[in-house]
């Protein structure tokens, strides 16, 4: 049995290696690829993003094939990230593989020190007091509030970043007394955000309508609604329809009337409730 999770560790490390080697070829000058070449670490973040929600759409499907690939997909982002550091001289994939390994042994001193825990919140609890500690923060319990919504607004997707917000706020009482005073917000925040786009500076109207959205936010949080799985939803449905409209027109949509259009997509709105 050993002998063979050796052997699998030795083919793991020989295709982790095939893939620098691969990479490291694609940014070489010497013959490398145009477009990875071009590529600067902020240029790529867009894709960073963009494979993770791909990974997380895989898994949801099962589909074992694609969860391969699109893992693949953002282990490639890991890979070129760090060969792109490399070439600067500031870190390599030695490193970042070094660091998160140090940080799991540092992190769960029940597995690899001689710390005990009863329950998985001690281990939570254990991983933020040690997390705090090494960036030279407040143990979680004594940061303020600000501290902890503004890691939020940073690091994570601004529908997230929302809802941990009002939810945090919202815990300490930074709340409203029903939901009559949430829809006041919302009417409010509409109002203001039609004025900006009559009147104000496209900043301006940027600004109001974050505050618009973040209200109807607020709005789903007190009914209890997943905004993310409902933004979703919505996103399949328009392909779903308009799949449905190419299916039933007879030539490009482009060539469609406005008026035409709206007729098609009721057809495939009615098709689509009675399947």
């Amino acid at each position: 049995m050993e002998t063979n999770q050796t052997q699998r560790n030795a083919e793991t490390l020989a295709a982790l290696q095939e893939l620098i080697d691969i990479v490291a070829k694609l940014r070489s000058p010497d013959g490398g690829c145009p477009w990875d070449l071009a590529q600067t670490p902020q240029t790529l973040t867009p894709y960073v993003i963009e494979e993770a929600y791909e990974v997380v759409d895989a898994i949801n499907s099962g589909d074992k094939d694609a969860i391969a690939e699109e893992l693949g997909d953002l282990l490639l982002q890991v890979v070129l990230q760090s060969q792109i550091a490399g070439e600067y001289e500031q870190f390599s994939l030695k490193e970042v593989a070094e660091g998160i390994s140090q940080k799991l042994i540092r992190r769960h001193p029940h597995v690899f020190g001689d710390v005990s825990v009863q329950s998985v919140d001690e281990v939570r609890q254990n991983w933020e007091q040690i997390k705090a500690a090494e960036k030279g923060e407040p143990s979680p319990d004594s940061q303020t509030l600000s501290h902890k919504l503004g890691g939020y607004a940073r690091k994570l997707p601004p529908l997230m970043a929302t809802m941990k917000i009002s939810q945090k706020a919202a815990a300490v009482g930074f709340e409203w007394e029903n939901i009559d005073g949430v829809w006041d917000k919302f009417n409010e925040e509409l109002t203001e955000f039609k004025q900006a786009l009559e009147h104000e500076t496209p900043e301006r109207q940027q600004a109001e309508l974050g505050d618009l959205l973040f209200s109807v936010l607020q709005l789903a949080r007190w009914n209890n609604l997943d905004p993310e799985a409902a933004l979703q939803g919505t996103n399949q449905r328009f392909v779903q329809r308009l799949e449905k409209m190419e299916a039933f027109a007879e030539r490009p949509l482009s060539d469609y009337t406005l008026e035409e259009l709206e007729t098609l997509w009721q057809q495939a709105k009615a098709q689509l409730a009675q399947e």
